[in-house]
């Protein structure tokens, strides 16, 4: 195989349009060809439809104690983002590299690539280890499936690195969040006839005054220590989306509704979803009450664990020891480093680049940033020697 650098790489993985709704093989495909010709065999772990996969191998001894390079391949969507640039094609200008991706987050999958004809060069003592998930961006779903098979059939690493763009600094704690989707069922009648009728969208309006209620009971009360580090330092409640309804002379029969809830290490968003949860079955109760077809379902979209600072934590200490940077940086974003923790792992989010950038139009993350990323994970092989 031909090493490439990691520059190449990133053009490579960059020009595959990996937007979460859509599948990831041919990504997928190029990475395993690329670490085969290495000699490096690598194990896919699909979806339930197949048509994506996470991909995750092992360069260097069978043993315990190495060290995770964790990205995602899939992006967010460019649609309707007004690009100066083929957003899936590198562009250079300005000492910036643009396209979609390069910040969040394959330019650290093509730096951690990059490293595998280092690692496979340098005398290693425990391995080092690159995983590659799906759909991240839509709610960190791919994370688990692999994780789970990387405990059935790798040696167990000491540390987890988790790329996401954070300027190179060490992040130790992110949000956790939940999301609800809620359907709200009534029962259509003119609007001339309303007490006959129940209107799912005048239902719906109780759940938004339960949710602001929930807000100003949140904010009321004291954050521990471990949420005063975030900002906001409390749990947020959140809806995002709502639709319903058919006419303006018609109670609507149908309307639906996301509630999210993202917390700082320090709380759980559990109890608040569960708060909810509980609320929505008394008013499914009070408005089957009052018709048969009207009612309440819910589902949970997805929930993404937060992670939360370890006491005297590997990940952490390699990459303090690496970065020289003894900060406090915690996120208020989720990433796949707390599903990492929650099976295990000790695990620290580092990457290149600037969050600021992530999912806008005309993408960026500077050269500069590229070039420290690589370094600083140059010196994370050297610790594996």
């Amino acid at each position: 195989m031909t090493e490439l650098s990691a520059r190449a790489i990133l053009d490579r993985l960059v020009a595959f349009p990996t937007v979460s709704r859509d599948s990831n093989l041919d990504l997928v495909d190029w990475v395993e060809d690329y670490l085969s010709g290495f000699g490096v065999s690598a194990r896919r772990v699909y979806d339930a439809t197949g048509k994506k996969a996470a991909l995750y191998a092992n360069i260097g001894p069978e043993v315990d104690g190495g060290i995770v390079l964790s990205g995602h391949t899939d992006v967010v969507p460019v649609d309707g983002q007004d690009w100066s640039t083929d957003p899936f094609t590198v562009t250079e200008r300005g000492g910036k590299l643009y396209g979609r991706g390069t910040c969040d987050m394959k330019g650290f999958d093509a730096l951690a690539l990059a490293m595998v004809p280092v690692a496979l060069a340098s005398d290693l003592k425990r391995p080092l280890q690159i995983a590659l998930s799906y759909d991240e961006e839509v709610g960190c779903i791919g994370a688990p499936p692999m994780i789970d098979d990387m405990v059935t059939h790798l040696p167990r690493a000491a540390a987890a690195i988790i790329g996401e763009p954070t300027m190179l600094r060490p992040v130790t704690g992110h949000n956790a969040s939940i999301m609800i989707r809620i359907h709200v069922q009534g029962y259509e009648v003119h609007s001339s006839k309303l007490p006959e009728g129940v209107s799912a969208i005048h239902e719906a309006g109780r759940i938004l005054a339960w949710v602001n209620d929930c807000n100003a009971a949140i904010q009321a009360e004291t954050p521990d220590a471990l949420s005063a580090l975030f900002d906001p330092p409390f749990t947020t409640a959140h809806v995002g989306i709502i639709e319903g309804g058919t006419a303006h002379n018609i109670t609507a029969k149908d309307c639906y509704l996301n509630v999210g809830f993202r917390s700082p290490a320090g709380d759980n968003p559990e109890r608040h979803a569960a708060a909810l949860e509980a609320f929505l079955d008394t008013l499914h109760a009070t408005l089957r009450q009052r018709h048969p077809q009207a009612g309440i379902s819910y589902a949970r979209n997805f929930g993404v664990p937060g992670l939360k600072p370890e006491a005297e934590g590997t990940a952490e200490a390699i990459i303090r020891r690496l970065t020289g940077d003894n900060g406090t940086h915690v996120v208020t974003y989720g990433t796949e480093a707390g599903q990492f923790q929650e099976r295990g792992y000790s695990a620290v989010v580092c990457g290149p680049g600037d969050i600021a950038q992530a999912h806008q139009p005309d993408e960026w993350i500077a050269v500069d940033q590229f070039q420290k990323g690589e370094a600083l994970l140059r010196r994370v092989v050297g610790t594996l020697v």
